[in-house]
């Protein structure tokens, strides 16, 4: 499973595991973590727009293991 940390705001965590692809799309659990509050959703995302955002650099792929730190 291949993780992605998202760009945003300061103060804000927000990344996603890939769970499931398929030819158009990917089935992503994202999490999102602000003002000390974790949120955890599933979705999907379409290949296209995965695409571009990773060649923007909107998304850029994480390690796995990489422990996330806690929003102060």
């Amino acid at each position: 499973m291949k993780r992605y940390c998202i760009k945003c705001r300061a103060g804000k965590i927000e990344f996603f595991d890939i769970i499931n692809e398929s030819d158009t799309e990917f089935k992503i659990r994202r999490t999102q973590l602000s003002d000390g509050k974790e949120s955890v959703t599933e979705e999907s995302i379409s290949r296209h727009l995965f695409n571009m955002c990773l060649n923007t650099g909107y998304i850029f792929e994480i390690e796995n293991d990489v422990a996330v730190a806690t929003v102060a």
